[in-house]
């Protein structure tokens, strides 16, 4: 969505990748000027997608440009109004399936009836918006929520990294000799 706004042209995210800008414009937008339709609504489980949302703000954002008459690539006056509402759609999208995850895996003993714990990592995890609402939803079932700090949300060999910290101290799947391991690169 970043991309296809333009958003490296915008004064104001030309430095940030695409979901800060994103996160950063929602901020002023007003998420209620533009309405997209929650991804999967008739799937009764809990994954994620997004390719629909994505065709629909593609959509949205061509109809726009003709209204404004500029053309692709150009900035539109709404792009605040458009990032709010993705944002706000991701967020909801996000936080239904992972509801409907919870309440699975509390109906089936997966997890623990007391101190279960919703971890929120990678790039979503920096999202203050998602992450809010994803404390909420946490908050709501007696869940904690777990996210490492943003700054480390955002690079994948960081995140690697961590995991294998926190798998080495645990002493999970941690091989502890690579004699006999047979490396391919693909």
């Amino acid at each position: 969505v970043a991309r296809r706004l333009s958003l490296k042209k915008h004064p104001e995210c030309h430095s940030m990748a695409g979901g800060m800008a994103i996160e950063h414009l929602a901020q002023t937008g007003n998420q209620e000027l533009l309405t997209f339709r929650l991804p999967m609504q008739h799937y009764r489980n809990c994954d994620f997608s997004f390719s629909g949302l994505q065709n629909l703000v593609n959509n949205a954002i061509v109809q726009k440009e003709k209204e404004e008459g500029i053309q692709e690539g150009e900035i539109l006056s709404c792009v605040k109004d458009v990032a709010a509402a993705v944002q706000h759609t991701v967020a909801v999208h996000i936080i239904q399936r992972t509801y409907r995850a919870m309440l699975f895996c509390i109906k089936n003993s997966i997890l623990p009836s007391k101190n279960a714990t919703l971890v929120v990592s990678g790039g979503v995890a920096s999202n203050q918006y998602i992450r809010k609402g994803l404390q909420n939803l946490a908050d709501a079932n007696d869940f904690a929520l777990l996210c490492p700090p943003p700054r480390l949300c955002t690079d994948n060999g960081v995140m690697i990294a961590w995991n294998g910290i926190e798998r080495l101290r645990a002493g999970l799947g941690v091989l502890r000799s690579t004699d006999g391991i047979r490396y391919e690169p693909r």
